[in-house]
């Protein structure tokens, strides 16, 4: 680390940072959405038009099924992605009732969990004490405290309709880039699927690349994983839509 960032790091930590940015509400992020949403469509459309070139059906076909399977398939995942975020979100406010009604029921045993889950961090005798009484003095943080400590909850509630726009928007604009190119008329299929895979393929290695930023991980590394992962997918249909064709001899003749 070069100084200027030491600098920078240290100005970041001062009390008064630190108190403006605790004041901050934490924020969501959908880019996680909208990554996988986008890996997922880029599969789909360029699965469909290999194994439409693989089988030897014209360009038209390509087309047809290619943006049929972008809008169905990035409907049903914005819409699992939108239950899936929902259901966790109902799950966590239903163990927040019931740690509450524990609270009003039983607080001596809720304190003694309090005790015990700060015990075994390492807290003894009166400062011990002083952060049970502190935490079981305020409801809303004895709640939040019991959420995050006993059941391993997150404090951020998602938006499951942000996160399903994301991924339904990325899983278009991304899964549409591979149909692009067989749009464009006065050129033989052949040149279309070429530049169709080069489409394909810088959008796998970028959005892996994008990936890396959100899990932490090396940018090469992770492109290269993923443009694996879709020209694995996309040799897979080219292969059965050309066995296909060869063994139940279909001919556009």
């Amino acid at each position: 680390m070069n100084p200027n960032e030491k600098r920078k790091l240290a100005m970041d930590h001062s009390p008064e940072a630190i108190k403006e940015r605790l004041k901050k509400p934490a924020k969501e992020n959908v880019l996680g959405d909208a990554v996988l949403g986008g890996i997922d469509g880029c599969v789909t459309t360029f699965a469909v038009v290999s194994g439409v070139v693989g089988a030897g059906f014209p360009s038209s076909v390509a087309l047809v099924l290619g943006f049929a399977n972008l809008i169905a398939d990035g409907f049903s995942m914005a819409v699992s992605n939108y239950e899936s975020i929902k259901t966790s979100g109902e799950y966590i406010q239903r163990i927040r009732d019931t740690e509450e009604e524990h609270i009003d029921n039983v607080p001596d045993g809720e304190r003694e969990e309090l005790r015990q889950i700060f015990g075994n961090k390492g807290f003894t005798g009166e400062v011990l004490e002083s952060i049970v009484n502190t935490i079981s003095s305020d409801r809303h943080l004895w709640i939040e405290t019991m959420l995050t400590e006993e059941h391993g909850m997150q404090k951020v509630t998602r938006d499951p309709v942000k996160a399903a726009l994301a991924t339904f928007g990325s899983f278009i604009m991304v899964g549409a880039m591979p149909l692009i190119p067989f749009m464009a008329p006065g050129i033989g299929q052949r040149v279309q699927f070429t530049i169709s895979a080069c489409f394909a393929a810088f959008m796998f290695f970028a959005i892996g690349a994008i990936k890396s930023q959100v899990f932490s991980k090396p940018v090469f590394r992770s492109g290269i994983a993923t443009l694996l992962t879709g020209g694995t997918a996309a040799s897979l249909a080219f292969l059965v839509g050309y066995l296909l064709r060869e063994i139940f001899g279909i001919s556009l003749a």
